[in-house]
């Protein structure tokens, strides 16, 4: 088998595969990885069997192999470390064989986020958000937004609201908390969403709120609402169970530095 260095489109085709053979789904977090990573694709006399991705030289992202060809799934891994000098590996627990792989070379887990579904929980009789509490977000908000969330949303605010990704929630002039939705690229019909609370107004049931509202915005566009947050963020991990998420899946970094032969 040979592989070699691709883009996204070559491998476009397995990706859908690996997407389609996932147990459950993964957030924008782990996408925006998936993006940035180098994609290699690998071949039998020309014939695509599989692929795998690697960001910035040291971090796997993605390692995929079609049924027929999985029996070298162990020895092809191994080649990838070594060849790539691959220090860490991301594994979601939906993804069976990276995961089966992973433990098979006995890696060290570190775990890194939660991933989470809507539950389907019908919470109309709970105490919900106001059909009107959050509006898109407009460049006029950007101060507000930058004060309110500090480094929270990286350097992007003004590409963001463009994009139509952020939502606010006034109350008069002061700003109580900021929806996020990011859309999938690679899942069709799926968004992250995501929120941050003025931090004077916490535990006030702001977040919860604002999940509850971006969830019903989901749904009313047509779109399957995901979520994710670091692993040890016990805040956001009750916000959104409060709000109807649940989470059956993690996301692992492992460490595969030191693989042996």
């Amino acid at each position: 088998m040979d592989t070699r260095a691709c883009g996204i489109e070559e491998v476009r085709e397995l990706l859908q595969e690996y997407i389609g053979g996932l147990s459950s789904p993964f957030d924008t977090f782990l996408e925006q990885y998936i993006l940035e990573s180098q994609y290699y694709i690998i071949l039998s006399e020309d014939a695509p069997l599989g692929y795998y991705a690697v960001h910035d030289n040291s971090l796997l992202t993605q390692f995929y192999l079609r049924r027929t060809h999985q029996r070298h799934a162990q020895v092809l891994l191994r080649r990838v470390l070594e060849e790539h000098q691959v220090s860490e590996v991301f594994v979601s627990t939906g993804d069976e064989l990276l995961l089966s792989l992973a433990l098979d070379f006995d890696m060290t887990i570190a775990k890194q986020a939660y991933f989470f579904q809507d539950s389907g929980m019908d919470l109309t009789s709970d105490r919900g958000p106001e059909p009107g509490i959050l509006r898109p977000a407009e460049l006029a908000d950007l101060e507000d937004i930058q004060r309110v969330s500090g480094d929270f949303l990286g350097g992007s605010c003004a590409l963001r609201i463009q994009k139509g990704e952020l939502f606010t929630w006034y109350q008069g002039s002061e700003l109580l908390g900021i929806g996020i939705v990011e859309r999938s690229v690679l899942i069709d019909g799926t968004a992250s969403i995501g929120m941050f609370t003025n931090e004077s107004y916490r535990h006030q049931g702001v977040g919860r709120s604002i999940i509850l509202w971006l969830k019903a915005w989901c749904h009313a566009q047509g779109i399957r609402p995901l979520s994710g947050c670091w692993y040890y963020n016990e805040a956001s991990k009750r916000t959104l169970e409060s709000a109807g998420m649940v989470t059956r899946t993690r996301l692992l970094r492992m460490e595969a530095a030191g693989q042996e032969g």
